[in-house]
């Protein structure tokens, strides 16, 4: 089984739309797609856009798949207000004041794109399989979840639900809440090999080392947030990418090798969550494209030295 696997990072993960873009051009086909976070977001929209080409064609073109996704994202994503409006400060802290806190940024922008572009018929009868990650903050468990699933769409909505910055999603009979799959896993490779995957390529909107921030204000709330997020997600990402390089390293002596293909920065991604402009998340698709071929580039010199 072939997985693509979509890693968390905001609004950085424009990264991953070109880095998307130069795998599917170069002929890799999915069976199976991976994501957290905006990860979960770019996985169902390729889901999706397969599925409906499936229903009209017979079949998924690949390429045409990645530079839909590109164009959704440089044309709907173009603002912060695109995805999350900031609450009133008034509104806030009465809320806040009434253990009614419900995030700081309202997310229905977001919701509304994901509704507009996504379906839940196609999801389910796509012939690319999806799973996403949420984390029931309950319990600290973290749930993959498919189209099969009654509430997918909730746990896709839970899973770009950043914490503190936006409210928890409530899911199923219980009202459990939900939040960001990136509180548990960032690069859901783990999920993907014990599914069966064996030839997988994890696209990461994170570069190995963090980046200073020396004019850093962390007297702001959400900047703040922001920079802790990243501390923690830094870390996560790496423990992941590690494991998994690990573990294709042993497969091969187990007999039953896994091909996987890493793509994430070389430097940190920067993106102002607060003022971001099209120019930004145009920069940081071709970033991807570029750094995603040449990811591939590598990748085959190493498979053909003896």
């Amino acid at each position: 089984m072939r997985a693509l696997v979509f890693g968390g990072g905001s609004m950085k993960g424009a990264f991953q739309v070109g880095a998307a873009k130069a795998v599917l051009e170069d002929g890799f086909e999915p069976d199976m797609i991976y994501g957290v976070s905006v990860g979960a977001l770019n996985a169902t929209y390729l889901v999706n856009e397969a599925g409906k080409q499936d229903l009209e064609n017979g079949r998924v073109n690949w390429p045409l798949a990645g530079r839909e996704l590109m164009a959704f994202w440089i044309k709907h994503i173009t603002q912060p207000q695109d995805v999350a409006l900031l609450r009133s400060r008034v509104s806030l802290g009465f809320n806040t004041l009434m253990s009614r806190f419900d995030g700081l940024l309202d997310p229905s922008p977001l919701h509304n794109l994901i509704r507009r572009h996504t379906d839940a018929y196609m999801l389910r009868t796509s012939p690319v399989k999806i799973k996403v990650g949420a984390v029931n903050i309950t319990n600290g468990n973290i749930k993959f979840a498919s189209p099969d699933d009654e509430y997918f769409m909730d746990y896709v909505r839970a899973s770009s639900s950043l914490p503190m910055l936006m409210p928890a999603v409530p899911i199923g009979s219980r009202n459990d809440k939900y939040l960001d799959g990136g509180l548990r896993v960032v690069a859901p490779i783990h999920e993907a090999i014990r599914d069966g995957a064996r030839e997988i390529v994890l696209i990461a909107c994170h570069a190995k080392q963090l980046y200073t921030r020396e004019n850093f204000n962390s007297r702001n709330l959400i900047s703040l947030i922001e920079r802790v997020k990243d501390v923690t997600v830094n870390q996560i990402v790496n423990n992941d990418i590690e494991w998994a390089e690990g573990y294709a390293e042993r497969s091969v002596l187990r007999g039953d090798p896994i091909k996987l293909t890493i793509i994430r920065p070389e430097e940190p991604l920067l993106l102002d969550l607060q003022g971001f402009s099209s120019d930004d998340i145009t920069r940081l698709i071709l970033d991807g494209y570029r750094i995603g071929l040449d990811a591939l580039k590598r990748s085959r010199e190493t498979a053909s030295k003896p």
